[in-house]
């Protein structure tokens, strides 16, 4: 079972911008689609973001969309959120996961099998 560590969350002023990485053990870091959730006090865990394997596909939460960008560099089995224009309802813990599945198409949390201990991020209004 991979594992996983989150780094780069903080505190940020709306409008804001923070990048958040998430460092990968293991092997066959390529095989696997990537994703990110974030959970906020008294809410369940949502989906934010997926990437391929391969990072050539990649889908958004409508919520994120246009605002947060998701990438990956294999060579350093290390996946990256970028996240923009940040606002108060952003506000969560984030984790990453690691998919059974090398599509991107699947975006339940069941879908994934190793996550993270999670990184807060704070954003001020």
């Amino acid at each position: 079972q991979v594992q996983l560590v989150e780094s780069g969350g903080g505190l940020v002023q709306a409008g804001g911008s923070l990048r958040l990485s998430c460092a990968a053990s293991g092997r066959g870091f390529s095989n696997y689609a990537m994703g990110w959730f974030r959970q906020a006090p008294g809410k369940e865990r949502e989906f934010v973001a997926v990437i391929s394997g391969s990072g050539s596909t990649s889908y958004y939460a409508d919520s994120s969309k246009g605002r947060f960008t998701i990438s990956r560099d294999n060579a350093k089995n290390t996946v990256y959120l970028q996240m923009n224009s940040m606002k108060p309802e952003d506000t969560a813990v984030y984790y990453c996961a690691a998919s059974i599945y090398s599509s991107p198409y699947y975006r339940r949390s069941r879908d994934f099998a190793s996550w993270g201990q999670g990184t807060q991020v704070t954003v001020s209004s």
